[in-house]
């Protein structure tokens, strides 16, 4: 017998029927879905805006934020830094971004955005932030919080597995880097 031969016609889902996936895999559908549409948007915004979704938010972040350090800006963004620094190279090499020594600790560098990032620094249509926006606008309070509260949880424990290593039937907790800077700590740019 082939491995599909026992499949029944009914058994795999119709292109119209919602396959009853549970409450686990229905969540995992949904991020997927997600994820697509992040990417797919990013994909299109780098061709429209000449930023990718990922640049744009350094983008945003370092007009809110001037003089923050990519250190700060990876912790934001939940990223490592090293994530990071191929995008800050290239977005202070079109011009966007600039870099400067901390004065305070010459080892550290801080960003802010030049004009040409500045000019670009606004909403704007057809990006992932737009989408956010009116998502947001649709939904009461309570549902907002709620989805907050489900992200964070997942995206804590998500974290949580990547600092577990596990070694055969022993998992062991690797420390995570400690980071003392709080997203509270550092205040915004004057208002707009």
């Amino acid at each position: 017998m082939k491995p599909l031969e026992h499949m029944s016609e009914t058994s795999v889902p119709d292109k119209d029927k919602k396959a009853p996936l549970g409450e686990v895999l229905e969540f995992m559908r949904l991020l997927w879905a997600v994820d697509h549409g992040l990417q797919s948007t990013s994909k299109r915004m780098e061709s429209t805006l000449g930023l990718t979704g990922p640049q744009r938010l350094v983008l945003r972040l370092v007009g809110r934020f001037p003089g923050i350090t990519a250190g700060r800006l990876a912790q934001i963004m939940h990223v490592h830094p090293s994530t990071l620094t191929g995008v800050l190279k290239r977005m202070e090499k079109r011009g966007l971004l600039e870099r400067k020594s901390d004065p305070l600790d010459g080892r550290k560098a801080l960003f802010a955005l030049t004009d040409q990032g500045r000019a670009m620094d606004v909403p704007a249509t057809g990006t992932v932030e737009s989408a956010v926006e009116r998502v947001l606008s649709r939904l009461t309070r309570v549902r907002l919080q709620s989805a907050q509260e489900a992200l964070t949880a997942l995206a804590e424990e998500l974290g949580a597995a990547e600092a577990t290593v596990d070694y055969g039937q022993t998992a062991v907790s690797l420390p995570k880097e400690e980071n003392g800077a709080a997203l509270a700590g550092e205040s915004p740019s004057a208002t707009r």
